[in-house]
């Protein structure tokens, strides 16, 4: 009511500036705002994974090739005895490493949220790992777990080992050493996101399960596993697709050979092996890349349909 009785040069200067002021409410607005988040995916997502499929039917090479060859480097892939061998043994790294990142890191972050003199240190050391060097944190393991490293030393010098065990030089072994390496270090990082998670269960319900008898095991499978449903789910899925892309840890632990005859490959290494160098089959590389995308899909989609279950 005011601005409608005013006259003269204030009224003209409202005018001007309602003029110059940009629509937020019109349709370009939200497409506007969204064009560097869309672009971002377009140039680093969508356009790398297209042509991860067009690299994938051709036999380019760093020094050149790219000529469309059909299926063959498909036909190659399913009569390769080496992409058997690294999926036997990225699978079996995930299915070893799964149960144990789930609950272990809920247990210690059950354990470190109680109010007990100096807990803070053991925050603090569980969670040291996860800011440490991958590369560093194997080589310190490849220092503990070689033929004449701290683990087999001591070992011998207490007799229970006659001749040193070959953590590093067997197959199975190596990888089981690359699972420990893999699990001490992810811990902590798992356990910030269940401390999370624990703060949000309601304590009355461990009030109301002490009341009716339910002994500490008891609460855990009534209280504390609903609870934190979701997020054991959401670390699942977490788990399940970095064990699937395993590289650093069997790469360091080995030294870079995948173990003896490079039998304890993962799916990731042998893509590393075939893309690398002047003479690299960057073909063949794109298809095993686009086979270990299929892989982690299947965990994926179990844990959603899981989660789904739940609901």
């Amino acid at each position: 009511m005011t601005l409608a009785t005013r006259s003269g040069p204030q009224s003209v200067k409202l005018r001007n500036a309602r003029s110059t002021q940009v629509p937020t409410n019109g349709p370009v607005v939200p497409w506007v705002l969204l064009a560097p988040a869309i672009l971002f995916l377009a140039v680093f997502t969508v356009w790398p994974s297209l042509n991860t499929i067009r690299v994938a039917f051709t036999d380019t090479t760093p020094l050149g090739g790219g000529d469309y060859i059909g299926f063959d480097n498909f036909a190659a892939m399913a009569q390769d005895p080496q992409v058997v061998n690294a999926l036997l043994n990225s699978v079996v790294f995930m299915i070893v490493c799964l149960p144990l990142l789930i609950i272990l890191p809920l247990l210690i972050a059950m354990l470190v949220l109680k109010a007990l003199p100096g807990i803070a240190f053991f925050r603090i050391a569980y969670y040291t790992p996860v800011i440490a060097s991958a590369v560093v944190v194997g080589l310190v393991w490849q220092w503990m777990l070689n033929d004449r490293g701290l683990i087999n030393n001591l070992a011998l010098q207490l007799g229970v080992l006659q001749t040193p065990m070959p953590f590093l030089t067997e197959r199975w072994l190596l990888i089981f050493s690359a699972i420990a390496l893999t699990v001490w270090q992810g811990l902590g990082y798992y356990m910030i996101i269940y401390m999370a998670a624990l703060g949000n269960v309601d304590r009355n319900l461990y009030e109301a399960a002490a009341v009716d008898g339910a002994g500490a095991i008891r609460r855990f499978i009534s209280v504390t596993i609903p609870g934190v449903r979701r997020t054991m789910t959401l670390i699942g899925i977490l788990v399940s697709v970095s064990a699937l892309r395993v590289f650093s840890e069997i790469y360091v632990l080995s030294g870079g050979t995948g173990g003896p005859g490079g039998q304890a490959m993962t799916l990731v290494m042998l893509i590393q092996q075939y893309s690398r160098g002047f003479f690299g089959d960057l073909g063949y590389a794109a298809t095993l890349s686009i086979l270990l995308f299929l892989v982690t899909l299947v965990p994926l989609i179990v844990l959603a349909r899981l989660n789904k279950g739940d609901d």
